[in-house]
């Protein structure tokens, strides 16, 4: 098949690149023709667990960091200490109740 294709093609006065691409073309063609095109879902397509609640504590978490970077205080420091935890805190809550509701779903969960 892929004989057939590269006798239909039009070989002008091309430069290397240009054979090159037409022939990679032609292979990536004839082999989407004969054996279809199987493209994976992406993993992370959608972060399930991410809400309004979450994404208001990374919100202030990212917040505090910087205030801690630009003061270099230890008060600022433990303003940051405390709301990296809440923030892993409103993370792990909707992850933990996926692992709630069922074995098929704790299987998928162990498998992240």
């Amino acid at each position: 098949m892929v004989k057939d294709k590269v006798a239909e093609a039009e070989w002008k006065n091309f430069d290397v690149n240009e054979h090159w691409q037409q022939m990679k073309n032609i292979m990536m063609n004839t082999a989407q023709v004969t054996y279809g095109l199987s493209k994976r879902p992406c993993r992370h397509k959608e972060t399930w667990w991410w809400n309004e609640e979450v994404a208001e504590a990374v919100k202030e978490k990212k917040k505090k960091y910087g205030h801690w970077k630009k003061e270099k205080s230890t008060e600022a420091w433990k303003e940051y200490k405390k709301s990296k935890q809440n923030a892993k805190r409103v993370i792990s809550l909707p992850k933990g109740k996926i692992m709630i509701r069922g074995e098929q779903q704790k299987a998928m969960w162990c498998l992240w």
